[in-house]
């Protein structure tokens, strides 16, 4: 009796477990979306479009280049009724957008710093004169001081336009991008003077001390920032 008793239990768990459906494997789903163009690309310096074109610093380190020595910046136009425009407009530019990023950078770091709380208050009048170069001619400024970029690539597209996918109306374009190298040093010495020029715009002594403290090793915290570092 106890024997077929355990046989029962046996064949009853075996039924159990065979009754059971396997997990199914869920396979991965792809959410990403295909990104609807107004425009069809009729001709292009390139096969493929360069991974720098939309992050040159992420670009660079997969490349193995020397991103200790360099820091990359790149820069693509709008649409340009020619190619040459538009190359000329992006090896201008990127300069540009080197001197925007170094003002955006500095102009966050002031208004985080505990120090340089002093430095951003509108209703001080002690640092009008200061608040008025940042605001107003800081990225010129910082420009001026942006020497030794080299372009090291360029890529083109001429696109063609098309209402029916989405344009305003039909038209061809050229637009053009440009890689741009500086040296760290040459940029940290950038950044550096800038910080000065700030500093020399504060007249009150225990403001200016607050301004030095908020930008103090701004020059290191613009390259570590670019890096992601911070």
């Amino acid at each position: 009796m106890k024997m077929l008793l355990s046989i029962v239990m046996v064949l009853t768990v075996a039924s159990s477990c065979s009754s059971k459906k396997p997990k199914k494997e869920v396979a991965d789903v792809d959410n990403s979306q295909t990104i609807k163009r107004d425009y069809e690309v009729r001709d292009a310096s390139s096969t493929s479009r360069p991974g720098w074109v939309e992050d040159a610093q992420v670009w660079t380190e997969q490349e193995s280049m020397d991103v200790a020595k360099y820091r990359y910046f790149a820069y693509e136009t709008e649409p340009k009724v020619n190619r040459e425009i538009a190359c000329n407009l992006a090896k201008a530019n990127v300069r540009v957008d080197i001197s925007s990023e170094i003002t955006t950078f500095i102009q966050k770091s002031l208004a985080s710093s505990t120090e340089g709380a002093a430095a951003i208050d509108a209703n001080n009048p002690k640092t009008t004169a200061m608040r008025e170069f940042v605001s107003n001619t800081m990225a010129e400024k910082v420009q001026s001081l942006i020497n030794g970029a080299a372009v090291i690539k360029t890529y083109w597209e001429k696109r063609q336009y098309m209402q029916k996918m989405g344009a305003k109306k039909d038209y061809i374009g050229f637009t053009c991008a440009s890689l741009i190298r500086m040296e760290t040093t040459r940029l940290q010495a950038a950044v550096d003077k800038a910080s000065e020029d700030i500093v020399a715009k504060v007249d009150d002594p225990e403001t200016k001390e607050n301004v030095k403290k908020a930008l103090e090793k701004i020059d290191e915290d613009f390259v570590k920032a670019r890096k992601g570092e911070i």
